[in-house]
């Protein structure tokens, strides 16, 4: 692994399954009554949002901490970045402040890339979105989401899968992202729009494309459909949303012409009624709520192998401490209630 996290690009195959396995091992926590591991204990990690945000801020916040980092949330508005305060100066101050790790989302495209190639900030840079660029982690997610259901939690890449995507092309940092991560974990990927809504040249991204998403949903894997991202645009890109709906939307109908095993996938959050159903949205074949689930092991996943060393994610002791513990507390409990009832007794 790099010092960070910038692009998918910046993955190997190599880089892109050990954050996958140690998403494994991070999600095997989850319904545990301790959730927490002490491996990042003592670090800072600074949650730096230029861009309002609920999922991805508070699935970093909740893996720092299940790592037993320190998080400190800073958001511009109400910041002195509404004073007119620089990228530059408000990183300085981090630095002054002893951050091991920023993660950053900003509405610039290449913020975090300036971030990290200055000498402003000593810690780790990770990406958690920069205007249409690229989304990393949520590309990895939709990654350990596909590899789930699709594979195996045993499984290594994603070879021979077939990914449709479908919608905002030309305004997603999310379809950035996984064209380039899919790819590189060999599965074959193919984007479906309107042609207003592909951005230049797209042609030279590894992926093929279509107008047609009729032609192409009866043979995928997993369909992703991204949000038509009305806060972006500033010209007319379709006629109607109705138009759209129909061409592009996935209901019911078209995804009863999915594969059984295929999977219907989101980032969130959605537009019910305009590029997904509420049928399609609520079924068990959707995984948008199974992907928050699963952010919160990647950015676990990511935050370890950026900052914890070339320690194992979980050992053997913190294993047998965190199934140990609720039997231990509930000795704990009894003996204190053995001893109270002693003392009454007497």
């Amino acid at each position: 692994m790099k010092r960070h996290l910038i692009s998918a690009a910046d993955l190997t195959r190599d880089d892109a399954v050990l954050i996958l396995d140690t998403a494994e091992e991070m999600a095997r926590f989850a319904d545990r009554p301790i959730k927490k591991l002490p491996t990042l204990r003592g670090r800072t990690i600074v949650n730096l949002f230029f861009e309002d945000s609920t999922r991805t801020r508070i699935s970093f916040e909740a893996a720092a901490k299940r790592l037993s980092a320190d998080v400190i949330n800073f958001s511009a508005k109400g910041s002195s970045v509404s004073k007119g305060e620089s990228l530059k100066d408000t990183a300085l101050t981090l630095e002054a402040m002893g951050a091991d790790a920023v993660v950053i989302r900003h509405h610039e495209s290449g913020a975090p890339h300036r971030l990290a190639t200055s000498e402003w900030i000593g810690g780790s840079v990770i990406n958690a979105g920069d205007g249409t660029h690229e989304h990393p982690t949520q590309a990895l997610l939709d990654a350990f989401t596909v590899r789930r259901r699709l594979v195996g939690r045993g499984g290594a890449a994603l070879d021979g899968r077939r990914i449709t995507i479908v919608g905002d092309i030309l305004h997603s940092r999310v379809a950035r992202s996984n064209v380039q991560l899919l790819s590189t974990l060999g599965a074959h990927v193919t984007l479906v729009a309107p042609p207003t809504l592909l951005p230049i040249g797209v042609e030279r991204w590894p992926c093929e494309v279509s107008y047609d998403l009729d032609a192409v949903v009866a043979k995928s894997d997993a369909v992703m459909m991204l949000r038509v991202q009305r806060e972006r645009m500033n010209a007319a890109f379709f006629p109607t949303e109705r138009e759209y709906a129909r061409r592009y939307g996935l209901d019911g109908e078209r995804m009863a012409r999915m594969p059984e095993h295929a999977v219907v996938m989101h980032p969130g959050p959605m537009n019910r009624g305009m590029e997904i159903t509420a049928e399609v949205a609520d079924s068990p074949r959707c995984t948008a709520v199974e992907q928050v689930a699963n952010g919160v092991s990647i950015r676990m996943a990511v935050m370890y192998l950026l900052l914890g060393g070339a320690e194992p994610a979980v050992s053997r002791s913190e294993e047998s401490r965190a199934e140990a513990a609720p039997a231990e507390a509930a000795s704990t409990a009894a003996a204190r209630t053995g001893a109270a009832r002693t003392e009454e007794d007497n």
